[in-house]
């Protein structure tokens, strides 16, 4: 299961199916700063891609754009072969994506398992939406499959023993989980994850990507995740494959251990006056001199 990042543009795989998501030379500018230039990914199904960078690196604009909350000035976003580049945030949701945020969007005073069963929902009957919100008591007219779905869902994420529990009570570990939990309920094949270590301490962090390598490979559809984390040694513990973002182009790709050792890598992080030369690295584009405002990765 392999990641792999160009910069020539993603069709779909010769001869096999098509990338889960793919990005093929994005570009996206607000005013005169470029925040991303020419960026190209293909996610294949079944795989973890961590896309990591210095703060204003471009990672959170890509993100946006993936999820259809941002539409890029120009290239294009596919989504299991389908070109989706046009195409709604709510709508690539029901295509089989799926995002957290940085900061948790929960109903506090719900508990763990209503916050699943919304979500499940939300997906497969969407037309209960209004009965559940004008009358509470239909959040526990659950039928078999709906009951089977939250409690394997729970189970996977190890929130059984919390499922009654309003989510106001929960630390912040717990919450996070709650959120990748409402994300998998509506049975996504590409599932974004936003900064979902942010203001966790080392025992969260590590139990969060515990969790995200068993979704993974317990997916009977061979779900696919892409993380966007400033924790770049999570990263790397976690991803198949890294792609590095500086100045909005991308400067690497390859396996965490590709990547750990890459000298233009380490010059990005750690500010090297003149980082090595690659011969066919792209060099910053018009007005990427200063990190572009309004995006923190």
């Amino acid at each position: 299961m392999t990641v792999t990042v160009t910069n020539s543009g993603p069709d779909a795989a010769t001869g096999g199916d098509p990338p889960a998501l793919a990005a093929s030379d994005v570009t996206v500018s607000f005013g005169g700063l470029t925040a991303l230039s020419l960026v190209s990914l293909d996610v294949s199904r079944g795989s973890i891609v961590g896309l990591v960078g210095p703060n204003g690196a471009g990672k959170s604009t890509l993100l946006a754009v993936l999820s259809g909350l941002l539409r890029p000035d120009s290239g294009r976003v596919r989504l299991q072969g389908d070109d989706v580049t046009d195409v709604s945030a709510r709508l690539r949701a029901s295509r089989g994506l799926a995002r957290t945020f940085q900061q948790p969007e929960l109903f506090m005073g719900l508990t763990v398992r209503e916050h699943l069963v919304l979500a499940h929902r939300a997906r497969v009957v969407p037309h209960r939406m209004w009965r559940d919100m004008l009358d509470p008591r239909a959040l526990f007219m659950n039928s078999p499959g709906e009951n089977e779905k939250v409690d394997g869902l729970l189970e996977l994420l190890r929130l059984t023993h919390v499922a009654k529990a309003p989510v106001a009570a929960l630390p912040l570990g717990v919450i996070r989980l709650v959120e990748v939990g409402r994300a998998l309920a509506s049975e996504p094949q590409v599932l974004l994850l936003d900064e979902p270590l942010s203001g966790l301490d080392l025992h969260g962090s590590e139990n969060l990507i515990t969790v995200f390598r068993r979704i993974v490979d317990q997916s009977d559809d061979g779900l696919s995740l892409v993380i966007v984390e400033h924790d770049v040694a999570a990263v790397l513990a976690l991803s198949n494959s890294v792609v590095v973002l500086d100045f909005g182009q991308r400067i690497a790709v390859g396996t965490p251990e590709d990547v750990r050792s890459d000298p233009v890598v380490r010059a990005a992080y750690l500010g090297d006056a003149e980082p090595p030369q690659r011969a066919n690295a792209d060099r910053p584009p018009p007005g990427a001199g200063s990190r572009p405002g309004g995006d923190s990765g």
